[in-house]
């Protein structure tokens, strides 16, 4: 039982981001099971945690329960955004918003210049959100997700290295109601 939003006020909410570790996998499980319909495996988030480099994945928590999370494959200088999902009980309350700053930074500071995602035709949400963070459309790929064929749009954001995208990052920021505490980072 995960940490019920409808309690919080958001001026008091208080979401703790730390990087993704072994123990919040059951946490990250329940979630991938409630929002996607062909879930990754606990094996899948073994093999990706095994890997030190190359991977960048954080958590959410509000009082101590993980709702939401997200990850990041890096080549070279390029950043692909794997994964950023939320528990639909914390939905529109900024949750996928700190944590994509997060990962943005996370990456920036990894050396990513250029950073890349995939996200469902239909999850015009998403794709705003994603905008905001000056990401933009850039291709389809068609029949993307096995569950039911649906495309994907492919949005990228280049030059997320430079001051005037950290400026962007500190105005989406400056917006989120709430505080966000960083834990465990380097």
């Amino acid at each position: 039982m995960a940490a019920r939003a409808d309690a919080v006020e958001p001026a008091a909410l208080d979401v703790v981001l730390t990087p993704m570790r072994r123990r919040h996998l059951r946490g990250v499980l329940r979630i991938e099971q409630q929002v996607y319909p062909r879930p990754w495996s606990l094996g899948l988030y073994m093999t990706e945690l095994a890997m030190r480099t190359g991977r960048f994945y954080v958590v959410a928590r509000v009082g101590g329960w993980v709702v939401g999370y997200a990850g990041m494959m890096l080549v070279g200088d390029d950043g692909h955004i794997t994964t950023v999902a939320v528990d639909p009980a914390w939905h529109r309350r900024g949750i996928a918003t700190r944590l994509l700053l997060c990962l943005v930074r996370g990456g920036v500071a990894r050396g990513a210049s250029q950073l890349t995602l995939e996200v469902r035709m239909t999850n015009q949400g998403a794709q705003a959100m994603y905008r905001r963070f000056g990401f933009a459309p850039a291709g389809v790929r068609r029949g993307y997700y096995v569950d039911n064929r649906e495309d994907a749009l492919v949005m990228w954001a280049h030059d997320v290295d430079l001051a005037d995208h950290a400026d962007r990052l500190l105005a989406i920021e400056a917006a989120v109601v709430g505080t966000t505490t960083l834990e465990g980072f380097e």
